[in-house]
């Protein structure tokens, strides 16, 4: 037996999916994982994978870039003859569905083909006159592929019904699950820090609430000097990307302190007290989970896939999207409060552990992949 997982990237494939593909090597199948370049090919080999390069034009849109993507896609499910396939986030899922039942086709064979919409992304959450193009023409794309995957699975409610309600996809072949799950046992609890730092772990994006972070750091920061402000993740240079010209200022000013890309995430969450996320929307996201299961109280927005990880109040706050006065208030509200940071935190590492583990999550996967 044989399964296929079609990764967009290395890191996110042994990072987000490397305790799933530990599961189902021990149900006895054959992992092989696809990916663009050989960045970090020895953790993903590591998990007990066989890794396979296929370039992928990620946030492109040339269009014979993606025919080409698609044809390598096919001659690799000829050539390995997968039971099931599995791809994540878009190029994936629309390319991969469409290869696999190409394949199968071929092959005479079944092969069961699984998408996972681990968010709906730019082209869905920004208004500019390109992200409406492109979510013109991915709707097209998603409408032809999800009819012929065997399931859909959406990590939260409101891009299930947003899917349903455009008619992209059927609604007997969707489920539902918790994120991607995070491993309890690598992020466990953590003592908080002495000073009270706030953290925030994203491609440095509009989208991710990025200007909402920094502008909420500048507000407090000007009350609250001694307080830090944490900010890890990639620039990445894209569309909807902050310019490092535009972020130079908020680290030559100290109003925060800029890490680029790690491993060692864990390293960071212990040093926060809490951990902030103004996404505008997401899937599920992974950050929440890793820092609520190390006891973090969490700031996130009350949008899709963010409020779910949260129990306002309780675990953490929600606020609204593109409102920074209102993050720098319940910001404020744990520094006037520290006694918060300590409650709050104990209880999102309980929900956390409730609704997110891993382990639970990946039972509920291996049912929807057929394994």
């Amino acid at each position: 037996m044989k399964f296929i997982l079609v990764s967009p990237k290395n890191r996110t494939a042994y990072n987000f999916r490397g305790d799933l593909i530990k599961k189902i090597i021990s149900k006895g199948y054959e992992v092989v994982v696809t990916g663009p370049n050989r960045i970090d090919v020895d953790k993903i080999e590591e998990l007990g994978a066989r890794f396979v390069e296929i370039p992928i034009n990620k946030n492109g849109v040339n269009p014979f870039a993606d025919l080409k993507y698609q044809k390598a896609l096919y001659n690799l499910f000829v050539k390995e003859q997968p039971d099931v396939v599995l791809g994540y986030t878009s190029k994936p899922v629309i390319y991969g569905t469409i290869a696999a039942k190409k394949a199968s086709k071929k092959l005479k064979k079944p092969i069961r083909a699984v998408s996972m919409i681990t968010g709906m992304g730019y082209a869905f959450t920004a208004e500019t006159l390109k992200a409406r193009l492109i979510r013109m023409i991915m709707s097209i794309l998603y409408k032809y592929s999800l009819k012929k995957a065997d399931m859909v699975v959406f990590q939260n409610e409101d891009d299930k019904i947003m899917l349903e309600k455009l008619k992209l996809v059927n609604k007997s072949k969707t489920a539902v699950v918790n994120g991607s799950g995070v491993n309890t046992e690598r992020f466990s609890v953590q003592p908080l820090p002495e000073t009270t730092t706030f953290f925030m772990l994203a491609r440095i994006m509009y989208s991710k609430g990025i200007r909402e972070y920094l502008q909420a750091a500048k507000i407090v920061k000007e009350k609250h000097k001694e307080v830090r402000f944490m900010l890890l993740g990639a620039l990445e240079g894209i569309q909807d990307s902050i310019s490092k010209e535009d972020l130079k200022p908020y680290i030559d000013g100290e109003i925060i302190e800029y890490f680029g890309e790690t491993n060692k995430v864990e390293d960071y969450y212990k040093q926060c007290s809490v951990y902030v996320l103004p996404s505008y929307r997401e899937g599920t996201p992974r950050t929440v989970l890793e820092a609520g299961s190390m006891g973090r109280p969490i700031i996130t927005t009350d949008a899709p896939g963010c409020r779910s990880t949260v129990i306002d109040g309780e675990t953490g706050y929600l606020v609204p999207i593109k409102n920074a006065e209102v993050l720098a208030e319940k910001m404020e509200r744990f520094i006037e409060n520290p006694e918060l940071i300590k409650s709050m935190g104990k209880a999102s590492a309980e929900y956390i552990r409730k609704k997110y583990d891993v382990v639970k999550v990946n039972e509920t996967m291996l049912e929807y992949l057929g394994i």
